[in-house]
């Protein structure tokens, strides 16, 4: 029998935190609650969760501040954080995308939305098996074993940027657009700002060091792969 995703919930607000709890259980999720920093980390220490639901707003540290935490820690780094957000401007979302966060959903939300949400970012967690090595340029993808490389290094890639690594390299040289980017990546079941895309094309370029500049902007189109890039351009 399969182990239900296990799903922790960081919410100071008791009677928010057991209703996620509630709609995870009904989901089929395992829940685990707890109320402040501290304790979520002693929960990830004991066993780390599949995905993080986590409140920006907290008692003593904020979900910002955890989020650079886990990211910068190995064990944590590829760990899934949804934020939750009462904070709706677009500013404050990039900022815990830039966090590292994989999502945010804002308060108040419908627990269908947050359920959906949770889903998509375990498929984008675990792409689906398969034997197949890509390389583009200096940069190699084995996909079953989920590793990247750049000229033979590995590197250090969350998981939606990996899948976002991988769907460019499959079709490398054509360009793809913001919206074309979120169907194949992410997936229709739930809505994404385009503007989620830039930020996730930011930390990959990051990811591939002075090779980020493989993974071009084209201006008024998207953006493409390409095995052709020149150190000597800039990214956009």
């Amino acid at each position: 029998m399969n182990k239900s995703p296990r799903v922790l919930v960081v919410e100071d607000e008791p009677s928010i935190a057991e209703l996620i709890a509630v709609n995870l259980r009904h989901s089929g999720f395992e829940p685990v609650i707890a109320f402040e920093g501290v304790a979520a980390q002693r929960e990830i220490d004991a066993e780390l969760p599949d995905v993080v639901l986590l409140d920006w707003m907290l008692p003593g540290q904020s979900g910002e501040s955890l989020t650079r935490k886990w990211r910068a820690n190995e064990r944590t780094r590829d760990m899934p954080i949804v934020l939750l957000t009462a904070k709706g401007d677009e500013m404050d979302k990039v900022q815990g995308l830039n966090a590292g966060a994989d999502d945010y959903v804002t308060k108040p939300f419908s627990t269908q939305e947050l359920i959906a949400r949770v889903r998509a970012v375990l498929r984008r967690r675990a792409p689906s098996a398969s034997a197949e090595l890509l390389r583009v340029g200096h940069i190699t993808v084995d996909i079953a074993s989920h590793r990247a490389s750049v000229d033979g290094e590995a590197i250090k890639v969350g998981p939606t940027e990996f899948k976002l690594l991988v769907h460019l390299m499959k079709h490398a040289e054509r360009v793809h657009s913001r919206t074309q980017l979120l169907d194949q990546v992410w997936g229709d079941e739930v809505a994404i700002e385009e503007r989620t895309v830039d930020v996730h094309v930011k930390r990959l370029r990051e990811a591939l060091g002075e090779w980020g500049v493989a993974v071009e902007t084209v201006r008024g189109a998207g953006y493409r792969l390409t095995a052709q890039a020149s150190l000597a351009k800039k990214t956009n």
